[in-house]
């Protein structure tokens, strides 16, 4: 039997455990989307945000939750539209599922939807909403792999999401 208790409820995660298992699920969203986008000509964008848990500003994907703040409906495809232009400035004018994994299988009962995002146009300063402070970098493809070593060296976390991006950019022949 799959019986489920809550331990703790907060404004964003509750903490349950099923079946003698603790983990977190989040009660604000109902997804999250994180976004695979290289500009037209060739440059990965990437964000550099501070996360408060790690303590540390990290590189990622341009990524957000799902129905956490817009529309409850939100659709997954929406919510990467929404979260694009928000943290990076760029619209796509193709969105289009990558696929869904799970975030921490041993942790939280999170799965994440990767979407690529083609063709793509700027049309804001991106920087995320008045409750963030994000840095956007587009880095070229040709010169993303020193770019990380850099970012590493100086002491930034790199999200491994990233690194799965790049690996479904090289199957699809964009990155050589």
């Amino acid at each position: 039997m799959n019986e489920t208790t809550v331990h703790y409820r907060g404004r964003y995660l509750d903490l349950v455990e099923r079946d003698g298992w603790e983990y977190s699920t989040r009660s604000n969203a109902s997804a999250v989307v994180v976004i695979v986008a290289v500009t037209p000509d060739g440059r990965l964008l990437l964000v550099e945000q501070f996360r408060r848990p790690i303590e540390a500003r990290v590189i990622e994907l341009p990524a957000g939750l799902v129905g956490d703040h817009v529309e409850p409906d939100e659709t997954i495809i929406e919510a990467a539209r929404r979260e694009l232009i928000e943290e990076t400035g760029y619209t796509a004018h193709s969105l289009e599922p990558i696929m869904d994994c799970p975030s921490s299988a041993g942790m939280t009962d999170e799965v994440v939807s990767f979407i690529r995002a083609d063709r793509l146009e700027r049309v804001g300063p991106g920087g995320g909403d008045d409750s963030e402070d994000i840095q956007v970098h587009a880095v070229p493809l040709g010169e993303i792999d020193a770019w990380l070593e850099r970012q590493r060296r100086r002491g930034l976390p790199l999200d491994p999401k990233i690194f799965a991006a790049l690996y479904w950019l090289e199957r699809s022949g964009e990155r050589t």
